[in-house]
């Protein structure tokens, strides 16, 4: 598969520091694996605005936002207000910012910081534009202000994140997304690097804020768009993902944050995540679990999951190419894979026929209750490992939080088709959703008992 490209979600490219090479810069950025390039308006007081905007008109991957960032706030009168609302109509100005607080330095006074604060955020309001918010030792001043004025409904961002995991969950809660930068490459960066670990990757944006802040290894030096990548590859190390998984689901999630081109989902039957290719055949479920994503959205780790009709075997064909390359082939899309049994052994039969190095079912575990035979045995030799979803202790936590017309009884059909796998299956793991309230220990016993494996999946983080 082509190598995704990445965006710079934040930089200063018309500071002093890029005016004897800015065109270089930019150059190589884009020639070396960047799609788009946000600039920051803000930072020169009111001037950095018109700047940015040039160089936007200028150059069609690059885009711009307007706002003044809040150490110049005591410069700040009306005339540079409409200045920035004028602005905030150009077809290439993306957002209103960096504005906020900072506490830290305190240039301007703190009064001044809030007032103008709040009214730059209102033209984001009231444009509907999102805002790239600066927030520096006065985080519950900044969230206390959105609360209290209102947000765009498209939110925003925190750029450059320099709180801890707490206040970037309160952040996502709120539907803003953190932004982060090369401090994350650092290896004093540990409370960065626990956020990155703690909140979904489809919450994260990257950003360079060049030219400050250098990733490594070109710490210490001028940083500049094209050293993003070393920040996607250190996301990737967190996160346990690979660089394609990082670059794809932070492009795009900045393509929809900004309203970028290329923003518009399109639906994936074949998906790649890391090395495995998982397979999209049905969004057609037999349980209403009351744990499912696909409530909210049917976005997986960058990919589109809701079929506008269930594809026939050629078009999935089509979709998955050569599989030998993948370390293996999963069923598992938005739906339960075997509500098309046969359609699955036949994929499953030509996957082995075409050199997959290994054929994974997730599965609810339902399918022998479903069609009145076993179908484990049918899976023998097409099949070689499957994950079967327990999720419960026992019946009547089952039947609570994956509910279906089957009722109690659906709990023991999940146990007896664990063992048929166990039979037929060179490998069986059970796995259970680590949702608050509920014993993953208990959950484990139950599986010990059955003699597999038990693998635990985190609550609303897929993939």
């Amino acid at each position: 598969m082509n190598r995704p490209s990445l965006i710079d979600t934040h930089a200063h490219l018309t500071f002093p520091e890029f005016d004897k090479d800015r065109a270089s810069v930019i150059s190589r950025a884009f020639e070396n694996g960047l799609e788009y390039i946000i600039t920051i308006g803000a930072g020169e007081d009111i001037e950095g605005n018109a700047k940015a905007v040039a160089l936007a008109e200028k150059e069609a991957r690059i885009y711009a936002t307007v706002g003044v960032h809040p150490h110049d706030a005591a410069k700040m009168t009306d005339e540079w207000l409409a200045r920035i609302e004028k602005w905030a109509r150009h077809e290439k100005v993306v957002a209103i910012g960096e504005i906020g607080l900072d506490f830290f330095r305190s240039k301007s006074p703190h009064d001044v910081q809030i007032e103008w604060f709040k009214r730059q955020l209102k033209i984001a309001c009231d444009r509907n534009l999102p805002v790239v918010l600066h927030s520096r030792d006065a985080g519950d001043e900044v969230l206390k202000i959105l609360k209290e004025e209102g947000c765009p409904s498209r939110g925003g961002v925190f750029h450059c994140f320099s709180g801890n995991a707490e206040f970037a969950k309160e952040v996502v809660k709120m539907g803003f997304r953190i932004s982060v930068p090369g401090v994350v490459t650092f290896k004093n960066s540990l409370e960065l690097q626990e956020v990155v670990a703690e909140i979904p990757l489809e919450r994260i944006v990257i950003e360079t804020d060049c030219p400050y802040l250098a990733p490594e290894p070109h710490r210490g030096k001028r940083n500049e768009p094209l050293y993003v990548e070393h920040i996607a590859k250190k996301i990737g190390k967190i996160k346990g993902l690979s660089y394609n998984d990082v670059a794809r689901i932070t492009t795009l999630n900045a393509k929809r944050l900004f309203d970028l081109p290329g923003a518009e989902l399109v639906p994936q039957i074949a998906y790649q995540i890391r090395n495995s290719l998982y397979l999209n055949i049905t969004n057609k479920c037999t349980l209403a679990c009351t744990f499912c994503p696909k409530c909210l959205d049917y976005e997986v780790k960058g990919h589109y999951l809701k079929l506008q009709r269930e594809p026939n075997i050629e078009e999935i064909f089509q979709a998955v190419g050569q599989p030998e390359g993948y370390d293996e082939v999963v069923f598992c899309g938005y739906g339960e894979p075997t509500r098309r049994l046969e359609l699955l052994k036949l994929i499953a039969l030509r996957m082995k026929e075409k050199g997959a190095k290994k054929v994974r079912l997730n599965t609810d575990g339902l399918a022998n209750l479903i069609y009145g035979r076993n179908v484990a045995e049918e899976l023998k030799g097409l099949i070689d490992a499957v994950s079967i979803s327990l999720n419960a202790p026992d019946a009547k936590t089952y039947a609570k939080i994956c509910p279906s017309v089957h009722g109690g009884k659906a709990y023991d059909e999940v146990k007896n088709f664990v063992l048929e796998c166990k039979r037929f299956i060179p490998e069986v793991v059970v796995s259970g959703v680590n949702l608050p309230g509920l014993s993953i220990e208990a959950i484990k016993r139950v599986a010990d008992e059955l003699g597999v494996e038990f693998r635990i999946r985190e609550y609303m983080n897929l993939g």
